[in-house]
């Protein structure tokens, strides 16, 4: 998404290596940056930086402040945020990716103390004068996007999950059982629920998006039925994915939890999943008030 802000030769710089990554993370509390001659000042520790192990330029999202340490409104009275573009070898990182789930990510920590960002590699997400890019792509929030990504993982697991099941449902015989597991009516149905679950939530994101992304071809903006709508099938598909793999593990019995089963780690990277904030619970919260006609300020919508 950076790329559509920046001017074509910083893109060029940042992502035009076939290794080319950048990672970044939200707003921490100490993050601030404050404008100077030719760019911005940069402090802060940012975290949840997803690829920052293998990336060669990471982003600091970074509230914007005044030579006093105020903060700096923008025309609609709310305080201004820009993004920095730097160097991964700019930064300090901090190796805390100790987790249970989605571990492969490695999003560590970083932080800069009173970094010089020069103007050009920085830029406000979703500024339509920063924008530089018209494609339907770039209509879409970061967050939307987000969203959608984490939904579409959690769909991949519940899937890649729920076919390992079936396919040793076949020849496991439980402990104290005398045919294989397919053959027991309650597994029958459990798994034709789970199929019913990933196919529908599947369904309901890709709707959701295709409606949007019509609506984009055709440089139109979203309205708040159909943010919420991609927001409630984004949360939804995360949940019903946990819940798919979940009957998978369960109904696999002692096999599950061997490391050498594709089971255990499927499990523990679904629930990791679904703690993030874009597909937590409250999530629905946010999608009802749109239902119900309520006055929504999430930012995830």
């Amino acid at each position: 998404m950076a790329a559509a802000y920046v001017e074509p030769a910083v893109a060029q710089e940042i992502f035009g290596g076939k290794d080319a990554v950048l990672a970044w993370g939200p707003v921490g509390p100490t993050v601030k940056a404050t404008a100077v001659e030719g760019g911005y000042r940069a402090t802060g520790t940012w975290s949840y930086a997803s690829g920052s192990r293998h990336a060669q330029w990471l982003g600091g999202h970074s509230p914007l402040v005044d030579a006093e340490g105020k903060p700096c409104l923008g025309p609609d009275g709310k305080p201004t945020e820009r993004t920095m573009l730097f160097p991964k070898s700019e930064a300090i990182i901090c190796d805390v990716w100790q987790v249970m789930g989605l571990k492969g990510t490695g999003s560590d920590a970083y932080t800069v103390t009173d970094l010089f960002v020069p103007a050009r590699y920085t830029f406000t997400r979703e500024s339509a004068s920063d924008r530089r890019e018209s494609g339907p792509l770039y209509r879409f929030t970061t967050y939307q996007i987000y969203g959608s990504a984490f939904a579409s993982v959690a769909l991949g697991i519940a899937r890649a999950t729920l076919d390992a099941f079936i396919q040793i449902a076949g020849t496991k015989v439980p402990m104290l059982g005398s045919k294989p597991l397919r053959d027991n009516p309650v597994v029958q149905s459990k798994v034709a629920v789970a199929e019913a679950q990933w196919q529908s939530s599947r369904a309901f994101l890709m709707q959701a998006l295709g409606d949007m992304w019509e609506t984009a071809c055709r440089r139109e903006g979203f309205t708040l039925q159909q943010r919420a709508a991609l927001r409630l099938a984004a949360v939804h598909a995360g949940h019903q994915a946990k819940d798919v793999i979940e009957t998978a593990y369960h109904f696999a019995g002692g096999t599950a939890i061997f490391e050498n089963q594709p089971f255990e780690r499927r499990l523990r990277d679904v629930h990791a999943a679904t703690q993030q904030v874009q597909a937590q619970f409250v999530n629905f919260e946010v999608a009802g008030q749109v239902l119900l006609g309520l006055p929504v300020t999430s930012k995830l919508i």
